[in-house]
Parts: structure tokens; sequence; C-alpha cells
């Protein structure tokens, strides 16, 4: 793999040099040229009528159409201008397609994603689908292609550096992204093993201290029949979720989102104002491109997802809605027995008969070398993955609302877009199955409200919290918590409803959604601040969205200053550490200090327990590991707190004083013997990688293609979330993608931003403008209308058939 990426960047400093030498006219050919027109005239094939698109300054298009079929090809052509290479990465991961252009090194990946079905899936979404709903996504894919017919000789430069032609775009490249954004946020599998690797070796009481959150009411069930977990082998899921995370959101190492809806009585205008910024992994171009979309019945602006059409977030022109994730429980692992591997007639047991394993074959083709075949078995359960999880070594079956049944999610999509009250809102969100989110809401009436759709399934037996035999018939998936008595609210006397990932009901609540659900700080923190609000203004919404206090760290903070130090360096630190006010600011050296000792804390706590490599694995459940955490700081004489490497007998306090004098003694190394000058913006920092030449190793491509290292400021527990990652500290993995704040008494006031620019073009002037402003917590204006957008002299192009 390195040798094709020497070979890329000697194609790349050829292309400098050819530059250099030729200058601006060659400059136009290899760079400008491929960007999309933003004024002027040009023809769109499929078109019925003009098409007007009113670009603001920041990039973002809102496309005037006289009908729905021209609104969608519209969008798709746009999205294939501004993001073309980033929608042909995105669809070759859902459809394990990678190593066709990246070679050997992506084969692991492609092999996993063949296996779950995910392209399968997709398919099956459309076939399900109505006629109404196909023309909507056939527009779409002829807007795409439209534009690649048009650009076959000045492509953005990936596809150029890569060799790789793209091919017509389809419906189900549409369809599948969504299962992969599935993926992203409902997934839980790789804590079933870790808990599973947990129980086999330290004992069910131990494995449910250190992985808590799950319903006091309902212990860990570790059926007999699954051996203890023994032969389950030594999974190496952290690989699997590595290979997937470059392409993905690393979504446990920063699980979150955030979302608010404030009534009229609590607002300065009288009415109300939803806030909302999803957190997903960082990355280059945006998860997000921002869009109006204006005619066909559709009347909406937005943040959209790319190589789809319609509005994900934002508002029309009576209601505003906002999503986080649940963090559902909607995968399952079923242990097999099989048998006749090797003779052609592979077969499982289930309830005292064998059964067929049904089979299919995948080609996997390879760039430079020759294809791969791949058999995939699956069980009634779903595929067994065993055979593409390193060091999984028995049969193990994974089942997944995402590829279990067909869904109709694009349907949710469209409906909601163009949803006029609370009610059919609503009816829109019964075809929202997966990924279950947190739907607030708000309307121009006066109204808030709040949904949560999803399939989320029903068990005969157990919570799906560890693998269960799958042979017995007794842990069967029986069907999924039916809409109208899944959770939602309609003007609560609180006159607010706040998300942050949190539990989403009590105790009390019959059907079971999560053990998984986020540490409780950021919904707190919201809670509070807006319960104790009064006359709020659009203004207090964006400071919100910016808070940094952390709420874990100051108790942790609190425990840390009792610490005697030993020496002039921890003296000095400790003074640093007393005038900290909680906030995960970038200039904040308190900030470093907690964290660097809460990690060599949780390293001390658990590491004379576990093996390195599960050690690894539970770094990356930062929502588990700080609820475990949490509840031993109060137990000062836990058993946890022993050292069992020394002859003593250790406890918090003395645990923590070694912990607080490792993370003085690591930080005076990268930083200096100034603790004032340990700023927390200087170990935790945000790099923007382009997918895959920001992550190739090759220096050149990496300067030429990333954006940062940034000093980012707070981190997985503030409102303004930065999540870290604690295998390799601090980077930040996960950010607040989108930020948008809508005011429903006056939609000019209303205010957005994500993380990079409106183009994936290297040489766009949007490629990265929007960085700045997001780290700063800035905002631009989210135009609405045409008059307003025509006032701010927008550019202007006229789409003609």
């Amino acid at each position: 793999m390195r040798r094709g990426w020497r070979r890329l960047t000697l194609i790349l400093i050829a292309l400098l040099l050819v530059l250099g030498v030729a200058g601006g006219g060659a400059a136009w050919w290899v760079g400008m040229r491929p960007l999309p027109p933003t004024r002027g005239t040009l023809q769109l094939p499929g078109l019925t009528a003009p098409v007007t698109v009113l670009r603001d300054n920041w990039g973002v298009p809102h496309i005037f159409a006289q009908n729905t079929l021209d609104l969608l090809r519209a969008q798709g052509y746009l999205q294939a201008g501004d993001r073309l290479w980033q929608m042909e990465f995105q669809r070759r991961v859902g459809h394990g397609r990678l190593s066709e252009a990246l070679g050997e090194a992506t084969i692991s990946t492609d092999k996993f994603l063949r296996t779950l079905g995910v392209r399968q899936a997709a398919q099956a979404d459309w076939d399900a689908m109505d006629a109404e709903l196909r023309s909507y996504l056939d527009a779409y894919s002829q807007g795409v292609n439209a534009y690649l017919d048009t650009h076959r000789g000045n492509l953005p430069i990936e596809f150029t550096l890569l060799g790789v032609t793209p091919e017509p775009w389809t419906p189900v490249d549409s369809l599948v992204w969504g299962k992969m954004m599935a993926w992203d946020l409902g997934g839980n599998w790789e804590t079933e093993l870790l808990r599973a690797r947990l129980v086999a070796l330290l004992g069910a009481e131990a494995a449910a201290d250190l992985l808590p959150d799950y319903p006091d009411a309902n212990p860990l069930i570790v059926p007999d029949d699954a051996r203890s977990y023994r032969d389950l082998g030594q999974p190496d899921v952290a690989a699997v979720t590595a290979d997937l995370g470059r392409f993905l959101s690393p979504i446990r190492e920063g699980l979150g989102s955030n979302n608010w809806v404030v009534g009229g009585r609590k607002t300065a205008s009288g009415k109300p104002m939803l806030a909302n910024d999803p957190h997903l992994g960082i990355r280059l171009p945006s998860i997000w491109w921002e869009v109006g979309l204006h005619g066909g019945g559709f009347d909406v602006v937005g943040a959209s997802l790319l190589g789809v059409p319609g509005v994900i977030i934002g508002h029309n022109n009576r209601i505003a809605w906002g999503i986080t994730n649940v963090g559902p429980d909607v995968q399952d692992l079923y242990l097999e027995r099989v048998r006749g591997l090797t003779d052609g007639r592979p077969e499982y047991e289930y309830q005292g008969q064998w059964l067929p394993l049904t089979m299919r074959y995948e080609t996997i083709q390879v760039k430079g070398k020759p294809d791969l075949t791949l058999r995939v078995l699956s069980s009634r359960h779903g595929p067994l993955i065993n055979y593409v999880v390193s060091g999984l070594e028995q049969p193990v079956a994974f089942q997944w609302t995402a590829t279990n049944e067909p869904s109709q999610l694009f349907r949710a999509v469209a409906n909601v877009d163009r949803a006029q009250n609370f009610e059919q809102f609503r009816a829109a969100l019964r075809d929202f199955a997966v990924p279950a989110q947190n739907f607030v809401y708000a309307d121009v009436d006066g109204n808030i409200g709040y949904q949560m759709p999803g399939r989320i399934p029903r068990r005969a037996r157990g919570q799906g919290l560890v693998p269960v035999p799958g042979w017995t018939g007794e842990y069967e998936w029986t069907g999924y918590i039916p809409f109208d008595e899944l959770p939602y609210s309609f003007n609560p006397p609180e006159g607010f409803i706040a998300t942050a990932n949190n539990k989403v009901v009590g105790d009390s609540y019959p059907y079971f959604i999560s053990a998984e659900f986020a540490a409780p700080y950021r919904a707190r923190r919201i809670s509070e601040t807006l319960a104790a609000g009064t006359r709020l203004t659009p203004d207090d919404m964006k400071a919100l969205q910016g808070d940094t206090l952390n709420l874990f760290n100051q108790d942790l903070a609190r425990l840390m200053l009792t610490v005697q130090p030993q020496g002039w360096l921890q003296q000095e630190a400790l003074k640093t550490l007393a005038a900290w006010d909680g906030r995960m600011d970038i200039d904040s050296a308190g900030a470093s200090l907690v964290e660097a000792t809460y990690l060599e804390a949780l390293k001390l706590v658990v590491g004379d327990e576990v093996p390195p490599a599960l050690l690894d694995s539970y770094l990356g459940q930062n929502n588990l590991h700080h609820l475990f955490m949490a509840r031993l700081l109060a137990q000062p004489d836990s058993p946890w707190w022993d050292d069992k490497g020394t002859a003593g007998r250790e406890t918090r306090d003395s645990l923590l004083a070694k912990a607080f004098s490792r993370a003085v003694d690591s930080l005076g190394k990268q930083f200096g013997d100034v603790p004032t000058e340990w700023k927390w913006g200087r170990l935790h920092t945000a790099t923007f990688r382009h997918q895959p030449l920001g992550e190739s190793g090759i220096a050149l491509l990496e300067r030429v293609f990333n954006r940062g290292p940034l000093p980012a400021r707070g981190s997985g527990f503030t409102v303004n979330a930065a999540g870290l990652n604690y295998r390799q500290p601090y980077a930040l993995s996960s950010l607040a993608s989108y930020r948008q704040v809508i005011n429903l008494a006056d939609w000019r006031d209303s205010w957005t931003m994500h993380t990079t620019g409106q183009s994936g073009q290297l040489f766009s002037p949007h490629y990265s403008d929007m960085i700045g402003p997001w780290q700063r917590v800035e905002y631009h204006r989210m135009f609405y209308t045409e008059a307003d957008l025509r006032a701010a002299k927008a550019d202007e192009l006229t789409l003609t058939p």
C-alpha cells in the first residue's frame, strides 16, 4: 500500500512541478477547471423547466424549481459538483468496493462490509419502495449522472491521483449510505464481545462494574449454554472498528449529539427556539452539505447528507427539527453450532434440528492483484462474522435492524421535510426505522415536541447485552416496540425539551431500549441552563452550544486537590489546578492536568486486571469507563483501587496521588516545567483528514489535503463536544459536526455552521473556509427566502432543460 501512496506522491509532485513551470494556465486547468460554475446559464439534461440556483457567500446553494423532480435533479447535480469524490468514496465504503481503488490495505474492510450484506439490504429497500419515492431517487441520480456525463474530462483531482473512473450513480448508491449512517449510529456489537470477554476473564460481577450503564433491576444474563464465553477466542474487534473508523465515525470514542427546544414562555420573542449539534467523527470534507430546496411541495433549508436527496436537519415554512442519536441496542450476536463447513453442505442447529446455512459468494476486486472470492454463510440470525473478525474462533451470527428487513428511511426524510404540524411530523417518523434518533420539534404556532422513532427489538429473553446461544430458540427477536408506544412529548410543563444521548425514559417504561446511554454530564448542563433561563435569545443558544464546563472533571479536580505534593513541580501543578474554573478551554492548563490524571488513574485501576489488548478495547468505551470511574470515586476503599502488582493495599487517595504524579511527569516532559503552559489546546488538537489521501502516511499528500492540527476546546463531556481518543491521547476523534440555532419568531435570525466547507474540491475557496469559524463557535446566517438571498447579492446560476 505504501508503494501505491509513493506512486501517488510522485504524480502529485509532477503536477505541482507542471503548475510551477506552466504558470496560471496550467493551475486553472488542473485546479480550477473542475470547480462547478456558480453564475450564468448552463443546460442540465433531464430538466423539464428552468431552475434557479442562488448561492450565498459560504457556497450554500438554494434551489428554486417548478416541480419536485427538477428540484431533486438539481440537488444531485449540485452535490456532485461540490462533493463528487466524497460521494464516490462513500458508496465504495457501503458496497465494500474500496480495494478496487486502494488495493490490499482495505481488503479486510471490504470483506467485513460484504459479509454484513449492506448492499443487499439497500437493494431490498429499493425493491420495496413505492413508485413516487422511486421517481425522487431516480431524479436525484439523473442529476448526479448529468454532472458525470458533462465532466468526464475534468473530474476532481482525487480521481486522477487514484486512477478511478466513476460509474453511473444509482438509487441504491444513495440508499447504501443511509445504511452506513445507521452503522455509525446504531452499533453495540463490539460492546457485547467486550462484555463477554470481561465475563470470561473476571466474572459477571466485575464485568457489570466495568460496564455499568444498564438497568440495575436487570442483572447481566450469562446463559449457562454460552460456556462462559471461553470458546469465543480473542476477537480483535479493535482492528475491525479501527479499519471502519478510518472511513466512518469512531462513534464509540465520542458518542454524542445535543439538541434542545425551548417554548415561547422562556424566550424573549415569545416563540420557540430550537438548537442542534450532531457529534460525529472528524473528517474532511464534512459529512454535511447545506442546501435550500424550494418548489414542488418542498420549502426547506438545512443540512443534507452526501449522496442522499432532501434535508435531514433544518426547518421548512412552519416547523423546525433537530436530531440526536438514541444509542439503541439494535445489534445482537448469536453463538451458533455448525457442521459440514468443508463438504459443501454447511448446516446450523436450531431447536434440535439441523438447517442449511444460506450461502452467497462475493467477488472482491483488488487493485493490482487477482480477484478474491468470499463465501458468506448466514443462519436465521444473520451472517456469520467469525470469518472476517480476526481471533473470533466460535461461529457467531450478526443480527441488525438495518439489514434484517426492508425499511423506508427516505420516505421519512421526504415527509418530514414537508410536514406542517406535529401530527404530520410524527406520521412521517413512522418510517424512520433506522437509525433510531431523538427528534425535537417546534412550530410557528408555538408548540414544541419530541419523538423517538426507530425499530427497537423486543426479545423473548434477555436484553442483548452479551452473545447468546442461537441453537435454543430462547433469545429470538419477537418484533419491535410499536411506534405508538415509543417515547414522545408535546408541550411539556417544563417549557423545554433537551436530549444529549442520555437515558430516554425511566425504569417504569415497559420496554428495553439500551444499556449504553451516554454519561449524563452534557444533559445535566443543558437542562440546568435552560431551566434557569428566561427571555432566552439566539445568542444564549449559541453560548450554550459553545459551553466547555466539564462536570465530571470538576468532581475529579476536587479530589486531586487533596493530594500531598511531592516536590516543587507537583506543588506548582496543584496551584494551577486550584485556579481552574472547570472549563475545557484552549488556554486552560487545569484541563490538561485533570484529563492526564484521569487517564493514568483509569489505566492503574483496570490495567492490572486485564491484558493490554482488552484494556485498549475498554479505553474506547468513553461513556462506560467514565460512569465506572464516577461510581468508583465515591468508594474510597473499593477493592478496584488496589494494585495487584504491589504488596500493600491501595486506596482511592493513594492511587490518585500516583496517577497525578505520572500525569505531572508526562506533561512536564512534553511541555516543560511551567505548569501554566500545559494548555489544553496544545494537548487536545483537531486534524481534519482527507479520505483517503490524508491518511496515507506520506507527508506531502497529508500536507496538501489535510487541515490542522488546530487547538481544540471542549471534551467528550462538555456541551461543546470534542471527544477524545483515549487510545491515542489526546487527539480529537469526534466533534460538533454541524451547529444550528433556529428562531421560529424570525427565520432571518437563524444560524448555522458545519466543520470544513461546502466543497470537497481541493482548489475551491470553500474547501476549508468554515474550519476557523467552527473552531471559534461562530455562525453564518441561515438564509431562507429568495428575497433575502438576492438582497445579499448571492451568485445566480440558471439551469435550463
